[in-house]
């Protein structure tokens, strides 16, 4: 399973982060930054024409650095990776809606069923048998057959699903990493902003703080935008991990209620 998905999950990765970058880019080539200019424009005239003129704060002029795009593109990398593990569980909690073993109600299934039960699940498309279900199913019924014994079979569903459990959530340390990293490159904003008007300071000294205050806005605007879209990003992580947990516990609940209660031993 993971080597024949792993190519393809990277290959997505990559392809992702790459429309990511374009996408982003052209949008700030094309919308953000003229138009954080022509605010920036526009409020230097008023403040020329009337010194009492408080400018509002704008979007444009909010989101228009370098750091504010770079932390765009993660968000939105990071997004499109969640959507691909995101499909691949509802995908797999469909499977949790069939019957796949076609035991009906009070039927008792001995250790010589398990190879005619094992032939529908083995029967499967490709993608569908390796989903958490049927291998939970499979290894379930192999195991029966092999011990005879009931509780070995329930171990080995659950050791099935706990295995499941830590690759789904180790599967997610790149997701994390990018939590991580826009916050991160919030702070390199700041670091830039503060640098760039300690560096003028000597025109504040001689009465122009227009400089000063430009520097100062890119460091407060980097960490301002960066906390935000992390703030976003860890919610959005922290509901897709609760659709994966939420998925192994239905599959144990499905396989306790479907076969582990019907298992019977002479």
């Amino acid at each position: 399973m993971v080597k024949k998905q792993f190519p393809f999950e990277f290959t997505y990765q990559v392809f992702a982060l790459i429309v990511a970058i374009i996408i982003v880019h052209a949008i700030y080539v094309a919308v953000v930054r003229p138009n954080a200019e022509a605010v920036l424009t526009y409020q230097a005239e008023m403040m020329a024409q009337d010194s009492d003129y408080v400018a509002d704060r704008s979007v444009w002029v909010l989101i228009r650095d370098f750091e504010q795009e770079s932390c765009f593109i993660l968000l939105f990398w990071a997004m499109a990776i969640m959507a691909y593990k995101a499909v691949l569980a509802v995908r797999e909690r469909a499977l949790l809606q069939q019957d796949l073993l076609h035991i009906t109600e009070g039927m008792s299934v001995l250790p010589e069923d398990t190879r005619e039960l094992s032939r529908p699940l083995q029967a499967l498309p490709d993608k569908d048998r390796e989903s958490l279900l049927p291998r939970a199913l499979l290894t379930a019924l192999h195991r029966f057959r092999s011990t005879r014994n009931i509780q070995d079979t329930s171990d080995a569903v659950r050791s099935v699903c706990e295995g499941e459990s830590e690759r789904l959530d180790s599967e997610l340390s790149m997701v994390r990493y990018i939590a991580w990293a826009i916050p991160s490159v919030g702070f390199i904003g700041t670091v830039r902003g503060i640098g760039e008007a300690l560096g003028q300071a000597h025109k504040a000294v001689e009465g122009d703080i227009a400089g000063v205050t430009a520097s100062l806005g890119v460091a407060f605007n980097s960490t301002f935008i960066a906390l935000i879209l992390s703030i976003v990003l860890m919610f959005l992580l922290h509901q897709l991990q609760l659709q994966q947990e939420r998925l192994v516990l239905k599959t144990q609940d499905y396989c306790d209620e479907h076969l582990l209660r019907h298992l019977q031993v002479r």
